[in-house]
């Protein structure tokens, strides 16, 4: 019963999630492209907007392309160069700091979202919902690296390497390298393919847009009419 569970959490689902989320995605922007967008709150409350909306960005950025070149780079391409434990120990210390700025920022716009009278009349369900499980899933990324730290050989890493780039190339079996793996990383990769699912029906899809032009734009300004 176990074995099946295991294999159905982390052989299947991921591609259920993965299928939800490029469908979803496109039926959104196919039928809603009106809600294509991030439904900024700036102009009803600046503040700690500012603070907490860089931190967070800036430390998913790192964390998404951190955890796409570190778990999709085959292990005979970089081993050349760097042994397992040194890219896990590099890995520790990037993600650490990407996660800690992530986690402050966030729960900085969650405190403003549920605490600003304005901002929370603003926003729906679902913003409220993804922030809190984005918040969740980045303190079991920063619970694993606590982990990590027991086994700094890269034992645990090229498990979850070898998963996901079974899962990404549809290799058979996927679901075997991560028997070994403790609860902990389980659970983080749980809740990230849950976030992957129900991706298209938040305001996280304004991502696909890859608005890239916002690191270098100057904030809105709102002026009073006189």
């Amino acid at each position: 019963m176990m074995d099946y569970a295991h294999t159905l959490l982390f052989g299947f689902y991921p591609y259920l999630a993965g299928t939800v989320f490029l469908l979803g995605s496109i039926l959104r922007f196919d039928h809603a492209q009106y809600t294509w967008k991030t439904g900024s709150s700036q102009m009803l409350s600046k503040r700690r907007m500012r603070l907490g909306s860089n931190m967070f960005h800036i430390g998913i950025i790192v964390i998404f392309f951190g955890h796409l070149v570190g778990l999709l780079t085959p292990h005979w391409a970089y081993e050349w160069a760097i042994t397992p434990g040194n890219k896990q120990i590099m890995a520790i210390l990037v993600g650490g700091i990407a996660g800690i700025f992530c986690l402050a920022g966030g729960l900085i716009l969650l405190h403003r979202r549920l605490t600003d009278p304005r901002v929370r009349a603003s926003s729906s369900r679902s913003d409220n919902v993804i922030l809190i499980l984005l918040m969740v899933q980045v303190t079991l990324g920063l619970l694993t690296i606590i982990s990590a730290t027991e086994h700094l050989d890269g034992s645990v890493m090229l498990p979850l390497a070898e998963w996901a780039q079974s899962i990404v190339f549809f290799r058979s079996n996927a679901a075997s390298h991560l028997m070994d793996v403790g609860v902990i990383y389980k659970l983080h990769i749980f809740v990230g393919l849950t976030i992957v699912m129900v991706f298209p029906f938040t305001r996280l899809v304004h991502a696909w847009s890859a608005p890239f032009g916002y690191i270098g734009r100057r904030y809105q300004l709102v002026r009073r009419r006189a």
